[in-house]
Formats: C-alpha cells, sequence, structure tokens
C-alpha cells in the first residue's frame, strides 16, 4: 500500500523554498496533508482507519514521529478550516511537484476513498476536483484509480 508513495512526500529538504521563495518544504507538506485530510473527511466521516493511514503516509514519508506526524495533521486541519478553496493548496503542490509525484498523491487520494471498502458521489467529487486542480487529466485520474483497485495488474 504504502510502495505507491515511495518518495513522494520526501524530495524536498526541509530548508528548501519554491522557485518564488514563499513556499517552505513545511508548507509543502501542510498542503499535501490538508488534502489527505480533506479527502478523508469529505463524507462528514473520518475514520480511525482514515486517520491512521494519513499518519502511517506521513510518519514514513518525512520521517516523523508520531507526535509530528499528528502536529502536522493538526496544522493541516487548521488551515482547512480558515481557507475557503483548496486551491491554495493545490498550488503549493504544483510548485513543487513533478507529474509523477502528482500521480502518487493521487494514488494515495484513492486508497484514502477506498480504506473503507466504498466510494461515495463526494469522494468522487473531490478527487475529480482535485486532480483538475493538480493539473492531471481523466485518463490519469482513471489509471491511478484502476491502479489503486487492481494492484495486481500495476
Amino acid at each position: 500500500m504504502l510502495n505507491i508513495v515511495k518518495g513522494l512526500l520526501h524530495r524536498i529538504a526541509p530548508d528548501q523554498t519554491g522557485g518564488n521563495g514563499a513556499d517552505t518544504a513545511h508548507e509543502v507538506h501542510v498542503a499535501v496533508c490538508a488534502l489527505l485530510v480533506e479527502m478523508a473527511r469529505i463524507d462528514d466521516r473520518f475514520t480511525p482507519v482514515e486517520m491512521d493511514f494519513i499518519l502511517d503516509v506521513i510518519k514514513k514519508k518525512y520521517g516523523l514521529t508520531a507526535e509530528d506526524a499528528e502536529a502536522l495533521m493538526a496544522e493541516a486541519e487548521k488551515e482547512l478550516d480558515n481557507s475557503v478553496d483548496l486551491w491554495q493548496f493545490a498550488k503549493r503542490i504544483n510548485t513543487h511537484y513533478s507529474v509523477d509525484e502528482k500521480l502518487d498523491l493521487i494514488n494515495i487520494l484513492w486508497e484514502i476513498i477506498f480504506v473503507d471498502g466504498k466510494m461515495d458521489k463526494y469522494e468522487n467529487y473531490l478527487v475529480h476536483k482535485l486532480s483538475d486542480l493538480l493539473h492531471l487529466s481523466h485518463r490519469q485520474l482513471i489509471d491511478a484509480k484502476l491502479k489503486v483497485l487492481h494492484p495486481e495488474k500495476g
């Protein structure tokens, strides 16, 4: 499951800034975590399984302790609660991530959707919206979904 995200969240050094100097690696990590959290809670059921999945992903990929991962998630949730849309998070990711890294992120989002075995209409809407915000094609989105649903073929 976590092989999908190999190398995704660890590419930016902690003191590196973006091309415009505005985003720190930490801000990009918060943006990624915010999208993961938003996907988990879009159906109004942020389950312990979803929370554990996200914490596991960010602990392993950022090399964080459980306490630091929980703090990152709390910061991401706070930013989500204070934001009007998801564009600000997608912009940070688009600035710092390659297409392959964004595809890995979409894979993680699909994993969050199916962690409970089903997808509802809100999760479906959000994954399509995030795919658009991350400048990924519909074909890339569907390929990522199939990779998650049928890992033996991918």
